[in-house]
């Protein structure tokens, strides 16, 4: 018998040149290929990507055939019976796919390991199939994608390097800036202006970037120092670089 394996494959933040060597390996082996998405159907980042690579000009003909689209509540956090049905829902179907074809490649957004879906299936896979073997393979996330288009240093020396979700809410990011470093906050769209208030607060707000839709076609990118007004896309990134005044400064 074959060890049954689960590998969440980072796929980046929407860029499809954005994706590891290995993940698209990984994504060209594996038996089948999950992608998570909306109850409305529309293709998501992660299967856009997925696609790409499986039956794009790079990759071989038909094998988009393996993918398989799975429903999650991905931006649910109001209702939890739903969310957590969704989970179990989904953990069942995989957990079908995982005993006919022994191997499963998760596809999400960013890095599997950094706020992603791929977490809770695989705890919910867990005790539904037994001797699951649990892998990942890292991918680029939003934060480095939006410094090297925006061409801001994320850390430098001794300092600290801080991400922080702003759906735990804005006092979490004002904290946050209030301390030393580089800030990076995730997932702020719909708290745009809060955001806003929090960067004019701590005077964070000069030197401070934002952007969305990262290589795509839709992409936005504000500039340091470019008011940040509302409303924005749920995944939106911000960057509010630490201060420095010289080189090696912080050495």
């Amino acid at each position: 018998m074959l060890t049954p394996r689960l590998t969440g494959v980072g796929m980046g933040p929407g860029d499809p040149e954005l994706v590891t060597v290995k993940a698209v390996r990984v994504l060209r082996e594996a038996a089948v290929v999950v992608v998570p998405v909306l109850d409305s159907g529309e293709t998501g980042r992660a299967e856009a990507t997925v696609l790409h690579h499986l039956d794009g000009p790079d990759g071989p003909d038909g094998t988009a055939a393996k993918v398989e689209r799975v429903v999650f509540a991905l931006n649910e956090r109001e209702d939890r019976s739903r969310r957590e049905a969704a989970w179990d829902a989904a953990g069942a179907r995989v957990a079908e796919l995982l005993r006919e074809h022994g191997s499963v490649a998760f596809a999400t957004i960013g890095d599997p390991n950094v706020y992603s879906t791929f977490t809770y299936l695989a705890q919910t896979l867990a005790p539904l199939v037994p001797g699951l073997l649990v892998e990942t393979v890292p991918g680029i996330t939003a934060m480095q994608d939006l410094a090297a288009r925006s061409g801001t240093v994320l850390a430098e020396g001794t300092e600290p390097l801080t991400l922080v979700p702003v759906t735990a809410g804005s006092e979490v990011l004002r904290d946050a800036l209030a301390g030393p470093g580089t800030v990076v906050a995730y997932k702020f769209g719909r708290l745009a202006e809060q955001v806003a208030a929090a960067l004019r607060e701590t005077g964070r707000d000069g030197g401070a970037v934002w952007g969305s839709a990262l290589g795509l076609p839709d992409e936005q990118i504000r500039p340091a120092g470019h008011p940040l007004t509302g409303p924005l896309p749920y995944l939106s990134t911000l960057i509010a670089p630490a201060t420095r005044t010289r080189r090696g400064g912080k050495l």
